[in-house]
């Protein structure tokens, strides 16, 4: 007797767009952000273009950051996933 699945069926391209999202909005964020930080402090402070060099190499640094957290997670849930496969196609294989 086959378990039943009880899960939604998703479109398969959907987990792709969703990590591509993630993925830019650690490139974008930080970095839009850092644009407008550095060019205001520079004007405030007067220290042209330092300030904005400096926001935008530490936006930097945070976006390589969030993008490998991000990705390695992505990487232990794709092969938990294929383990998790692996032992089903194993188990059905037995019946």
């Amino acid at each position: 007797m086959k378990k039943e699945k009880n899960t939604t069926k998703i479109p398969w391209w959907q987990p792709s767009l969703v990590l591509f999202g993630k993925l830019s909005g650690w490139i974008a964020g930080p970095i839009v952000i850092a644009v407008y930080l550095g060019k205001w402090l520079d004007k405030k402070y007067g220290t042209d273009p330092w300030l904005f060099i400096l926001s935008v190499g530490i936006a930097f640094v945070v976006s390589s950051y969030g993008i490998v957290k991000d990705s390695l997670r992505e990487i232990k849930r794709i092969e938990k996933e294929a383990k998790k496969a692996k032992e089903e196609k194993k188990e059905n294989n037995n019946y």
